[in-house]
């Protein structure tokens, strides 16, 4: 959108000029808006969630999402402010998501497979890249950068119709499920999927435990790496390479290709490791999200100095490869402390862990003004730091067990709204419902 373009001037002169000459602050504002909205909806997101399922709030956050970014283009040509309003209103669309795929999980995956199933869908966030950087590359060069919008949005607008008619809140909802497949997943669960309207949060209790804002430091840290090469990494090899947008689309993606292919080995490993008994639950945890951040700082480092383009993608893709094991600690963590609450904690975890994708780009803006590799080193040293002490929280506070305020509430209970003031309760007994008689 920034890039120049040859016009031919009435006296038949031709000069390039940028169709939208923004500064990098107002790059940085246009990058971060969607997270204006996006961070606003992660904890009703995942309360709604819990209330009215998962499956439907997913797919109204996907699909309005889609619907939007088919306006995009207009807007921009009508006007900056215009351009981010609509991007702060997919936000707020787009925050219902990640806290919704863990409503889904509660009551879908069993306990021993979690790890791998969670990775598997939160693969999709990184294939989704390595997918669309040369896509949009090729739309940008082929039809203008216009059509990225416009194909993206009509392929969301499909993707979303197909989720409404398949997937099912539960699998006691689901009617083409097996008996055998039900049992097996209810018998796994540990508990019997509550209807919506009976689960109430401890408040009090989530904000107030270790393993909850373990869980929140550890995505606020990864996240920040995340956002900051996934909105300027093209940018960075255009700057200290001297690559154009045409071919940096093909070299960012490689370090998600790396990513969503560790996720899947990670996931498998997790709960390899977890059957095999040959660690805990929670040191597993510890294991693969410290790690992880712990290389993750060395290698965003290292990349700040690599002489090439080959060594700078290679230590990126280790770092944001790595990020994979990370992921197979702390976003499954939610599903391991509180089955019941985990669309809340991840509503709770991924509202902080939004603040990057506000921060950073307005700051990496600020910071590199003259486009030098000095300038861009101090964001890579910025990225690093918080990957180490995203490290040092998680490895002190991190647990994989049920916490004590976790509790199920039976049907006829009356509540207000903190756990510890519900009247009829009972902890969890590992006894699920085998319902399959009445399937």
């Amino acid at each position: 959108m920034t890039e120049p373009l040859e016009v031919q001037l009435e006296n038949g002169t031709i000069v390039f000029v940028p169709e939208f000459d923004w500064s990098y602050q107002t790059k940085g504002l246009v990058l971060s808006s969607f997270f204006y909205g996006y961070i606003i909806t992660q904890l009703p997101g995942g309360w709604l969630a819990a209330k009215i399922g998962g499956n439907r709030m997913f797919a109204i956050g996907v699909g309005a999402t889609s619907l939007l970014t088919l306006f995009t283009p207009p807007l921009a040509h009508t006007s900056t402010g215009l351009l981010i309003a609509v991007r702060i209103i997919e936000g707020l669309f787009e925050g219902v998501t990640y806290p919704c795929i863990h409503a889904v999980w509660s009551r879908w995956a069993p306990s021993e497979e979690r790890a791998r199933l969670a990775t598997f869908a939160f693969s999709g966030s990184y294939i989704g890249t390595v997918v669309s950087m040369p896509i949009c590359s090729m739309l940008a060069h082929y039809t203008g950068w216009p059509g990225i919008f416009y194909v993206f949005g009509i392929v969301g607008l499909v993707w979303t119709t197909i989720w409404w008619l398949v997937v099912k809140e539960s699998p006691e909802n689901d009617p083409h499920i097996t008996a055998a497949e039900l049992k097996y997943i209810q018998d796994s669960r540990g508990t019997p999927s509550m209807n919506g309207s009976h689960i109430r949060h401890p408040w009090k209790a989530i904000l107030t435990s270790g393993p909850v804002w373990a869980i929140v430091m550890a995505h606020f840290s990864e996240n920040w790496g995340f956002y900051t090469l996934l909105t300027f990494l093209p940018t960075f090899m255009h700057d200290v390479f001297k690559f154009q947008t045409s071919q940096t689309g093909f070299l960012s993606a490689v370090p998600y290709l790396a990513m969503a292919i560790v996720l899947q080995v990670a996931g498998h490993l997790a709960d390899w490791l977890l059957k095999m008994e040959i660690l805990s639950r929670t040191n597993i945890r510890k294991l693969f999200n410290c790690g992880a951040f712990l290389s993750q700082t060395v290698f965003m480092v290292a990349a700040a100095y690599a002489p090439s383009v080959s060594g700078c993608v290679i230590c990126l893709t280790i770092a944001v490869g790595l990020g994979g094991f990370a992921w197979s600690g702390f976003s499954v963590n939610h599903l391991d402390i509180a089955p019941p609450h985990a669309s809340v904690l991840m509503g709770l975890s991924n509202t902080i862990a939004t603040l990057p994708g506000i921060i950073s780009p307005p700051l990496a803006g600020s910071i590199v003004t003259a486009r030098t590799a000095e300038q861009w080193r101090i964001v890579f040293f910025i990225s690093s730091a918080i990957y180490l002490l995203g490290a040092i929280v998680y490895g002190v506070f991190c647990s994989a067990e049920k916490q004590p305020w976790v509790v199920e509430v039976d049907s006829d209970a009356s509540f207000d709204t903190d756990g510890a003031s519900v009247t009829t309760t009972r902890g969890y007994d590992n006894k699920a419902i085998d319902t399959s008689s009445e399937m």
